[in-house]
């Protein structure tokens, strides 16, 4: 068994013997969130936002996007919507139309599989069942700043209107791009405001002048801005909190360590904190991916962010199959690619990740714009207990309870005997007043 971290000096991904178990261990306990810095700040700004509504949204997107916000443009208007789709590309216009018809149809599909009505007779004229409801209003919060996520808006949208949903509303950070205003426009979002950061998730939970609150909010976003939603959770929803992307790879001597690069470049160029790892039984398929790495990054931008990724990323070198399956359930990834000579025999064995992408044509970048499946995803190991973003999380319900008399009568000693045991004499009794 590899018993020791593997460098070469010109190597910038690190290759790890699956037996350096501390190594690996670092690797698979990484944090899915770490936000204790930025608490101080956050706590501030829900407060500020709580207490003094659309004048402290004004200043603080003064201060940190360097936009004049006013009661008359923080809410975009139908016109500047309207003149975006004019001016926007018409390739990208396209694109977004293709995007959206695959995701609305993989959505779609997901509620076919949700009874919004059922029942069942547990005992005699004793009936339980559930009634499932859409959640009546949802923000969607969209990164902005540096880049454009019009994805995120088809991501976030989408399924919460195929779940029903009344009331969609989006937030990101001015000036909003042509694309996410098109996005916006092709989803038929509600509202869109030009607010971000920590002060737009308190508008959303607590309402100001301008913006009405919500009932759940997502969508990923910095760290203020994940520290804030889980600050806030309570009053309202949230989905599961996402850390910094990431991504794992399986592969074996049968992969292409042309393709395995290609992807691990893809996930780097997320964010300097973004995390690419490989797991192979195969030490020569590692050595060539290294080098396709060094190959390939050549010919890319953002390399300060790529250099800063592929500083946290790493090849985890095995011994054989079963100890690579053994390493991506423990990893619990949000993206997992199965690159094997038999991936569908590989995802037999997968217990734990967000997203599986099986076989080499099955590109990340796919899930990420236009293969129909959510990228709103699990990170940092919360798959082991949580899921992608879906209809679901835009759902909720509740029990239905019929009883009559003589149902009630059937569960009439089991009810006593069991308040008894508990010490809840007015359970028992509120039960024995209706046979008096």
């Amino acid at each position: 068994m590899y018993s020791k971290s593997l460098f070469l000096p010109e190597q910038k991904m690190r290759i790890i013997g699956y037996g350096n178990r501390k190594a690996v261990d670092d690797i698979i306990e990484r944090s899915g969130l770490e936000f204790e810095d930025v608490k101080r700040v956050v706590e501030a700004i829900l407060k500020d936002v709580k207490e003094n509504g659309d004048i402290s949204l004004f200043k603080y997107t003064e201060e940190f996007d360097q936009f004049k916000l006013s009661e008359d443009n923080i809410r975009i208007r139908d016109d500047e919507i309207k003149d975006a789709c004019s001016r926007l590309d018409g390739r990208v216009l396209e694109a977004l139309k293709h995007a959206h018809r695959n995701i609305s149809k993989f959505h779609s599909r997901q509620l076919e599989g949700i009874e919004r009505e059922w029942s069942i007779e547990v005992d005699d004229e004793v009936t339980v069942g559930e009634k499932v409801f859409p959640i009546d209003s949802v923000g969607c919060y969209v990164p902005g700043g540096l880049a454009s996520y019009p994805s995120t808006v088809l991501m976030g949208v989408i399924p919460a209107r195929v779940a029903g949903v009344e009331r969609v509303v989006v937030v990101s950070p001015p000036p909003i791009s042509d694309a996410i205003l098109v996005a916006c426009d092709i989803c038929g979002v509600d509202e869109v405001y030009g607010v971000g950061g920590a002060q737009a998730i308190a508008a959303l939970a607590y309402g100001t002048e301008s913006i009405k609150k919500v009932d759940k909010i997502i969508g990923p976003g910095n760290n203020y801005v994940m520290a804030a939603k889980m600050m806030v959770f309570g009053e309202v929803g949230i989905e599961t909190p996402a850390g910094p992307s990431e991504l794992l790879i399986i592969a074996d001597e049968t992969s292409n360590p042309g393709f395995i690069a290609s992807d691990l470049l893809a996930q780097a160029e997320h964010d300097p904190d973004a995390r690419a790892i490989v797991v192979t039984d195969s030490r020569e398929i590692a050595d060539e991916i290294c080098e396709e790495v060094e190959s390939q990054i050549r010919d890319l931008e953002r390399s300060e962010i790529l250099e800063g990724s592929l500083k946290q990323s790493a090849i985890i070198l095995t011994v054989n199959q079963k100890e690579s399956i053994d390493f991506v359930n423990e990893y619990a990834a949000e993206h997992l690619v199965v690159m094997t000579g038999h991936p569908e025999e590989t995802l037999g064995e997968i217990r734990n990740a967000g997203a599986i992408f099986l076989g080499e044509y099955s590109a990340v970048a796919a899930g990420d714009y236009a293969s129909g499946a959510n990228h709103i995803l699990p990170t940092g190991g919360a798959a082991r207990f949580s899921c992608g973003l879906g209809v679901r999380d835009f759902l909720r319900s509740a029990s239905v309870q019929k009883i009559s008399r003589q149902g009630l009568s059937s569960l009439r000693e089991t009810i006593g005997v069991i308040a008894e045991a508990e010490g809840l004499t007015a359970h028992k009794k509120s039960v024995e007043r209706r046979f008096l």
